[in-house]
C-alpha cells in the first residue's frame, strides 16, 4: 500500500510549481508528462497536492538532457527510472495510488482463481501476442498451473511469473520467465495477472490480508482489484517489469522501454466485456 500520503516528507517539499521553475519546463509539461508515462511520479499529500523531492529534479534534469540529445521522450523517460528503485513494486498499490476510482472487493483465493482463468483465457484467445504477468506468491502455489502457463507462453510476446522460489524439478526451459521475488518484495504477498496487448487488455490485482496462516489455502481472503482499462493494465504491467529487471530477468529490461508508451487509444466493447464477464461466470460456477 502507498503509506506516503498525509505523512510529512522533508525531502518531498517542492510543488509542481517548484518543480517547473528548478527544470525549465512548464507545470502543464509536467503534468502532461505524468498522464501519458507516469513520469515524474509525485508524493501525495492529504489534500490531493502533489510534492517532489531533490531526486525528481535530477531525474527530471536527466530526461530534458537525454531528450535535448535526440533520444525519444518515452525512452529517455524509461532510462531515468531503470535508475532509481521502482516507486512502488506493489502492482495493487500502484493501481490504488494511480486509479482510486478502481473498486475494491474482499475475495476468496478460489474466486480469484476463477477470475484469473477467465481473464488468461479471454485475452490469449483474442490478443495479438500479449505481454503477460503471474505473480504466484508462491512456488508450490504456482506448480499446479505451470501447465497453463507454458500454454500460454506460446501465444504470448512474453510471458513473466513471480514466485519466492521454483521446483527445481520443474523444466525451466520451457513456458514463461520465471522471476525469483527478494525477500521483502511486496508481491510476495499479492496475487496478480496482467494481459497488456494492442487489442486486448485486462489486469487482476489482490493483495492478502494478514492473519491468515490457520485459514486452508482456497478461503484465504484477498482484497482484489480489477480493470480492463488499456491505462491501468499498462500501469500494472510497467510495475511487473520493473520488479523482474530488479530481479535480474533479463528480458524484462527491454520491456521497461516498450511499456514505458502510452497504450494505443482502444474502445472497450460491450461484446467484449460480456465475453469476459461469461468466462468469468462459468469459472466462479465449476469452482463453487
Amino acid at each position: 500500500m502507498n503509506h506516503s500520503e498525509g505523512i510529512a516528507q522533508p525531502r518531498a517539499a517542492l510543488t509542481i510549481g517548484g518543480l517547473a521553475e528548478r527544470t525549465g519546463l512548464s507545470p502543464a509539461v509536467l503534468r502532461m508528462w505524468e498522464t501519458r508515462h507516469g513520469f515524474p511520479a509525485p508524493q501525495r499529500l492529504a489534500s490531493g497536492h502533489r510534492r517532489y523531492s531533490e531526486d525528481d529534479v535530477a531525474l527530471v534534469r536527466q530526461v530534458i538532457r537525454r531528450k535535448e540529445a535526440g533520444v525519444r521522450l518515452e525512452v529517455a523517460i524509461a532510462e531515468a527510472a531503470a535508475t532509481q528503485a521502482p516507486p512502488a513494486p506493489s502492482v495493487f498499490a500502484e493501481l490504488r495510488r494511480k486509479h482510486p476510482t478502481l473498486v475494491t472487493h474482499r475475495l476468496r483465493k478460489s474466486t480469484l482463481i476463477a477470475l484469473s482463468w477467465a481473464i488468461e483465457d479471454e485475452c490469449c484467445a483474442v490478443a495479438d501476442r500479449p505481454v503477460l504477468f503471474g505473480a504466484f506468491q508462491r512456488g508450490d502455489f504456482y506448480r499446479p498451473s505451470a501447465p497453463r502457463w507454458t500454454e500460454l507462453a506460446r501465444v504470448a510476446r512474453s510471458a513473466i511469473v513471480f514466485a519466492d522460489a521454483w521446483d527445481a524439478a520443474t523444466d525451466e526451459a520451457i513456458g514463461p520467465v520465471r522471476a525469483t521475488l527478494a525477500s521483502d518484495a511486496p508481491l510476495r504477498r499479492e496475487w496478480a495477472v496482467v494481459c497488456d496487448a494492442r487489442d486486448s487488455t485486462a489486469c487482476l490485482s489482490a493483495w492478502e490480508l494478514p492473519g491468515q496462516s490457520t485459514v486452508p489455502d482456497r478461503q484465504r481472503v484477498f482484497e482484489a482489484v480489477w480493470t480492463v482499462d488499456p491505462v491501468a493494465v499498462r500501469d500494472a504491467a510497467r510495475v511487473c517489469a520493473s520488479v523482474a529487471a530488479e530481479a535480474g530477468v533479463l528480458p524484462a529490461r527491454p520491456l521497461l522501454y516498450e511499456l514505458a508508451d502510452a497504450p494505443a487509444p482502444r474502445v472497450t466493447t460491450p461484446t467484449g466485456v460480456t465475453a469476459l464477464f461469461n468466462r468469468v461466470v462459468a469459472y466462479v460456477d465449476r469452482l463453487a
